[in-house]
């Protein structure tokens, strides 16, 4: 586990483009998203307790603000090597089990995660219509109990850029596993 706020992207920051393969096999970049006032990138994986804990807040954030304009993309990097459950056809399993209705990319190279500066997993990126960074953090203060959340960090950080309104503060540290990169 680790709880860590020091970013390599800065709000503002633009977003770095990727190109990277779906769990459905088709490329995945960030140029499709232009249309989309909101992009919200998340570094994510399977094995993560974290993840698996956010998990079902994550689809519904997702149904919730997709009509909104809101696009959500999924990255894993992590090396399928040391963590067999984060390997692609285990991705494209678990996409099809909890029926995720948005993008699950797989960064082999790892090269996308260092470019986000992707520190765990998960790891929110909120862009704006431009893919300017609005925010980065947790996505609330419960992942063990959602009974118990009082903060719905990521949920209000998207409905304060919905209605133009800045979001604050635009950082909130991220909880969750480290990311797993390769030696």
């Amino acid at each position: 586990m680790a709880e860590l706020d020091r970013f390599s992207l800065a709000p503002g920051a633009p977003a770095p483009p990727f190109d990277l393969p779906n769990v459905d096999g088709r490329r995945v970049r960030l140029a499709d998203f232009v249309h989309d006032p909101l992009l919200l990138v998340a570094f994510w994986c399977n094995h993560c307790p974290y993840v698996q804990a956010w998990e079902g807040r994550m689809i519904e954030l997702a149904k919730e603000f997709g009509s909104r304009g809101l696009a959500t993309v999924l990255i894993n990097a992590n090396d399928p090597v040391a963590y067999p459950d984060d390997r692609p056809e285990r991705m494209a399993e678990r996409a099809r089990t909890k029926a995720y209705q948005f993008p699950y990319l797989w960064d082999e190279s790892q090269d996308t995660a260092r470019a986000y500066g992707a520190l765990v997993t998960p790891h929110p990126m909120l862009f704006g219509k431009e893919r300017r960074l609005l925010f980065q953090g947790a996505i609330d203060d419960r992942h063990d109990h959602p009974e118990k959340v009082h903060h719905r960090y990521l949920r209000d950080a998207v409905e304060s850029a919905l209605a133009g309104v800045p979001i604050q503060p635009p950082t909130r540290p991220v909880l969750g596993c480290s990311i797993k990169w390769r030696s």
